[in-house]
């Protein structure tokens, strides 16, 4: 076994693969676009795996670790959120792993602000980014933790400004709890 698949695994290392979608940089930090980034965190976290790695060849952020005797791949990918598919794609096919292996968490504007809800195999609800990756993977054929965004005060903001919007301050205070119970539909 060379250094490579040490630091990275074999093609055939990887049981599954957690996605948490956001967009990269600290101008989109505590974003409602990038829910899915602080939920991903916050696993990392809980798991104890190791730091985020940048993986040039994913365009993520990756790290990864045992659950239970299966691998897990986390990761964050660092393309914008509309390009969120060439990331996942590029991990998959590495790997060699079906898209039913993907795990992916991201915001829904459509769901009242902290409704967690599992999707599988469902279309994109105009969702750019998952519409990004079933379009890269060519299949619905996944899961998805969708974490509500949706705050009817700013319901007048078009869409591409609003998932860019801050939570408000009593948002920030219910976040812990939405984190927590989104990180329990994974199990």
């Amino acid at each position: 076994m060379g250094l490579k698949e040490l630091l990275w695994g074999s093609k055939s290392s990887i049981d599954s693969v957690i996605a948490g979608l956001g967009n990269p940089g600290p101008k989109y930090q505590a974003t409602r676009h990038n829910i899915g980034f602080v939920v991903i965190d916050n696993l990392r976290e809980q798991l104890n795996f190791p730091d985020w790695q940048f993986n040039k060849k994913f365009k993520s952020e990756i790290s990864q670790g045992t659950v239970a005797d299966k691998k897990i791949l986390l990761a964050k990918p660092q393309t914008f959120m509309n390009k969120s598919g060439e990331a996942i794609r590029a991990i998959l096919n590495f790997y060699k792993l079906n898209a039913n292996q993907l795990n992916l968490i991201h915001d829904d504007k459509d769901l009242n602000f902290g409704k967690i809800k599992l999707s599988a195999t469902s279309g994109s609800a105009g969702h750019n980014g998952v519409q990004n990756i079933i379009d890269q993977l060519k299949t619905k054929n996944f899961t998805r933790v969708r974490i509500g965004v949706a705050n009817e005060k700013l319901a007048k903001i078009p869409t591409d400004d609003f998932v860019l919007q801050k939570f408000t301050p009593e948002e920030q205070k219910q976040l812990p709890q939405i984190i927590q119970t989104a990180l329990k539909s994974l199990n």
